[in-house]
Formats: structure tokens, C-alpha cells, sequence
């Protein structure tokens, strides 16, 4: 989806915040240029940044996965070298705000020494196991080499944290590749990137194999480790970081994507908890840990098909799911796969399998949340003109909306329009022989409308960001003062400025959240 007008602002915002003005320039410059070359950087950046100076900014935005190094293979024939061009991940910077999630789910699910391993990643971009081990040595709260070793294998294991991507791939020239013929059902399946963005990561994206390496164990069964017990502590600390350990080469960054995928599982099962009840979630849930490991991206609008058996085993690993049986769990997979005039079915069953429809689930979600803005803004009557287009799918006749949404016909046409105006809806005209008063029909067309909402959350986002900055910066002294000076109405004023901080920073939480269910899933 194209970046829009806001989804920029944002983007710079946070890099200023984060890596100061100078910095969010040239991240600026890539965001409303595109790729370019650092000469052109320099020469397009408004700011007064020589070209050594963006290089290293340039270094800077990739050790942190804001920025990916690419070229394009020149045409046959052609003398000239493939140029260096920079091309921003805006995916990346929005998830710089989200590391406090990352955080969480790698704590709940791996326990709290892979989450210091994380932070570590997330914090510096970019390490090698010896570095990791070199930070844990300088911070307070030392958990040990063997520790972080063991930390980093199953962070690797877990796909949480992978091997860096090839730092500058070259991608072959469009204009010169063959047209391939395709049938009906390979096109379905082989679908083109959309974005050059996309294009660059997936060329960068090394194989399975290289990308999460098994070298941790390789080395786990090396004479260096079954002469373990024979080693000094010195000589341990020497060899942890030594060259010849096949796992201290290789760099290391958090893998954005898998955190994504578990955020969108979670707020699936979240959907589907809402709308059916805590069965149906928990099957769902099971079907989700079945299928992981076949589903290649983020996106997939289905699941691979699975067993009744297969659900009901992952059913019971869990405490919940220990109390149903497998009549209850085939009732659920029944309840699934019911549609409704309200609700589409979220579960596909196809010869005696079951497969997840993600793009149900998320459809809904993202349904509910865009009818609730119109209802908020524009009032009931809107909400059931826009909700009659949703499900219409076409455009459809003044007088007929006014009939289905049961309101007044002279009232209809402004509200409608008020709507086109703000990007709502889809508005054609049609010219009638012998009338002056052109015949409008209306439609909802679904992209356009998330744009239009993106590109509001992202406002939102920077207002809201901006808001608390300004807050925190007003009552900087105040927060500074030691407990013991706070009394009467000074202890007052700081509770209600951290009551104020705490609303701000679970409001920003949420619209991200938001955000994600349009942009990410």
C-alpha cells in the first residue's frame, strides 16, 4: 500500500525523536523521493548535509533496519556500473514504536532472559554474539555468556531473531526480463511484488537455511564443548567471543516479521473470542500453532488445511483445552464454518480439513473499526448508508439508500456527500437526456476508504505523540523533584500529569494496534 501524506509525517517524526533532525532529513528525502544514490541524497536533502555526512547517516539508518543498500543490473550491452541506491523500510520505522510489544510477547513465551537478549537487538539494530555477550558484561544486571548463548539459539530457533540480510543485492532489470505465461492457477499462487520496497527485501531475504542457521548446535557438539568442564573461567570468556566459534561471525537483528505474524494470530483469536466465545477461540488458536510453520508471509489470506486430529492434539497441550473433548472441538469447527447475514464464515472445511480464512477474520475487524468512526462522526443515519454500501459492493441510486437506510430522500444527498467529500465514498454522475439535475450513484470502495483511514490514524499517531512530548516537556521540573519534596498540591499535580501520561501512552497503544489490523494484516 502506497505511503500516504501523514504516514510520512509520522514516519519522520519518529526518527527525529529518535535519531534527532539532521538524521530524520535525509530519511525525509528517501521517504518523498525514493531510492536514490548518496551523491543525489546530498544533493536533494534540504539541509546543508555534505556527502560524507550522509553516508554515515546512511550507515546509521541500516544498522538500525530503517534503510536497505541495493543496485540494478544494467541493461546487455551496457558499459556503465550499477549505481548504489538507498531505499527507506517504512515498515521498520513504524515498527520502531512497537518494541515494548516485541518485548512482551518474547518475556511471555520464552522467559525473561531472551527478552534482555532482545532488548539488546532492538536497542543497537544490529550485533554479533560477542557484542550481546560485551553488553551483558557493562550492564548492571549481568546474566552470563552461557546465558546469552543459550538466549540467542532459541531466540534463532524461535525465528524472533535472525541472520542480517545480503547488504546490497543487485536486482535484475525489469525492462529486460522475459514475460513469462502463466495459467490461471500459477498466477494465483505466484503473485509479482507490488513495490520496488518489497522487491529489495525479498532479493536481500536470504534461504531458511541461512537466514535462522543451526550453528549453535553445530558448535554445541564441537570437542570445544565437550571439553567444557576443563576449561578456566578466563579461557571461557576467551572463547566465547572468539573468532574461530562459527556463531560469533555472524550479525544478528530482531526479525520484525515473525512479530508481526504472532501480533496478527493474536488479534485473530482476539476477533473471533469477541464475535463467537472462548471455544471457538481456543480452537482457533490451535489451528493457528498448527499452521505456523507453513505460512511463508505475514499476509496470508489462508491457512494450509489440517486435520481434525491435528486441532484437537493442540487443543489439549493447553490448560483451557484440556477440559474440552473432541466433540466440543468439532462443534467449534462447526460454529467456524457457519456464515450469517452479520458474519462471514472465519473457518473453510474442505474434504474432511479445516482451513483457516485470515482474510475473513481481519475483514471483519476492520469492518467494525471503519463503521464506528462513521458512526461517530457522521451519526446513525450515515452508519446505515455506509453499512447498506459495504454490503451492496456496488453503486448504487440515491432514492434506493434513502429507502434502505430508512431515512428521509431530502436528507440523504448531503449526508452522502459529506461523506465523498471526506473520502468515504465513491461518488459517480450520470447524465440524463431531458434533466438538468444529474443522477448520483454511491458506492463504498473498500481501498480507497483504508487509505483514507490509515492516513487519519497516522495524524492521529503524530498528534497524540506530539501531545505527550509537549506534556512531559511542561512538567519536566516537577517530574524531577524527589518524592520526599512532593506534598500537598505539588504531589496532586504530579499524579494527575502521570494520570494524563499513562491515558496518552494507552491511547497511542491502542491506535497502533489499529493501525497494524490495516497496514500489517
Amino acid at each position: 500500500m502506497a505511503m500516504s501524506e501523514f504516514g510520512i509525517v509520522y514516519a519522520v517524526h519518529i526518527i527525529t525523536v529518535q535519531f534527532g533532525s539532521v538524521v530524520s532529513k535525509v530519511c525525509e528525502c528517501l521517504l518523498r523521493k525514493g531510492p536514490l544514490s548518496s551523491r543525489d541524497i546530498s544533493r536533494l536533502a534540504e539541509s546543508d548535509i555534505n556527502h560524507n555526512q550522509v553516508k554515515h547517516i546512511l550507515y546509521l539508518l541500516i544498522q538500525h533496519n530503517c534503510v536497505q543498500a541495493f543496485s540494478i543490473e544494467p541493461p546487455d550491452g551496457s558499459e556503465s556500473k550499477a549505481i548504489v541506491q538507498y531505499i527507506v523500510l517504512f515498515n521498520n520505522i513504524l515498527h520502531r514504536v512497537r518494541y515494548n510489544k516485541f518485548s512482551r510477547i518474547v518475556n511471555e513465551e520464552l522467559g525473561s532472559e531472551c527478552g534482555a537478549v532482545l532488548d539488546g537487538l532492538l536497542s543497537n539494530g544490529r550485533l554479533r554474539l560477542g557484542q550481546l555477550i560485551e553488553r551483558d558484561r557493562d550492564s548492571g544486571k549481568t546474566i552470563g555468556s552461557e546465558a546469552i548463548r543459550d538466549s540467542l539459539q532459541k531466540l534463532v530457533a524461535a525465528r524472533f531473531v535472525e541472520r542480517i540480510p545480503s547488504p546490497e543485492p543487485v536486482l535484475g532489470n525489469k525492462d529486460q526480463e522475459p514475460a513469462k505465461k502463466r495459467g490461471a492457477k500459477a498466477a494465483k499462487i505466484l503473485k509479482e511484488p507490488e513495490t520496488l520496497e518489497e522487491r529489495v527485501v525479498e532479493a536481500a531475504t536470504p534461504v531458511d537455511a541461512i537466514r535462522f542457521p543451526l550453528i549453535f548446535e553445530e558448535h554445541s557438539n564441537s570437542s570445544l564443548a565437550d571439553d567444557d568442564s576443563n576449561i578456566t573461567e578466563g579461557k571461557r570468556k576467551q572463547r566465547d567471543v572468539d573468532s574461530s566459534d562459527p556463531s560469533s561471525g555472524v550479525i544478528w537483528r530482531p526479525n520484525f516479521e515473525e512479530f508481526i505474524h504472532r501480533l496478527r494470530h493474536k488479534a485473530c483469536v482476539e476477533i473471533v473470542k469477541e464475535r463467537r466465545d472462548e471455544g471457538c477461540a481456543i480452537v482457533l488458536r490451535a489451528m493457528l500453532e498448527v499452521g505456523r510453520s507453513q505460512e511463508k508471509k505475514v499476509k496470508t489470506d489462508n491457512s494450509a488445511p489440517m486435520s481434525v486430529g491435528s486441532i484437537y492434539e493442540e487443543v489439549i497441550k493447553t490448560e483451557a483445552g484440556r477440559t474440552m473433548l473432541q466433540e466440543r472441538v468439532e462443534a467449534c469447527l462447526d460454529q467456524l464454518s457457519a456464515t450469517s447475514s452479520y458474519l462471514p464464515a472465519f473457518v473453510t472445511e474442505m474434504n474432511d480439513s479445516y482451513i483457516v480464512d485470515f482474510k475473513s477474520i481481519i475483514s471483519v475487524a476492520q469492518k467494525d473499526e471503519i463503521e464506528a468512526v462513521v458512526m461517530r462522526r457522521y451519526g446513525k443515519e450515515a452508519f446505515r448508508m455506509f453499512r447498506y454500501l459495504s454490503q451492496e459492493g456496488r453503486f448504487v441510486e440515491t432514492d434506493k439508500i434513502a429507502d434502505a437506510a430508512l431515512t428521509e430522500k431530502k436528507d440523504t444527498p448531503q449526508i452522502l456527500l459529506k461523506m465523498w467529500k471526506d473520502g468515504y465514498l465513491h461518488m459517480q454522475k450520470l447524465a440524463i437526456t431531458g434533466t438538468y439535475v444529474p443522477f448520483l450513484l454511491w458506492k463504498v470502495n473498500k481501498l480507497i476508504v483504508t487509505r483514507q483511514m490509515l492516513d487519519e490514524m497516522y495524524h492521529a499517531s503524530l498528534n497524540l505523540n506530539l501531545r505527550l512530548a509537549h506534556e512531559l516537556e511542561s512538567e519536566k521540573e516537577l517530574l524531577m523533584l524527589p518524592s520526599d519534596k512532593l506534598e500537598g498540591p505539588l504531589k496532586e499535580r504530579v499524579k494527575k500529569v502521570r494520570a494524563k501520561r499513562l491515558l496518552l501512552s494507552s491511547t497511542m497503544f491502542k491506535l497502533d494496534d489499529a493501525i497494524m489490523l490495516f497496514h500489517d494484516f
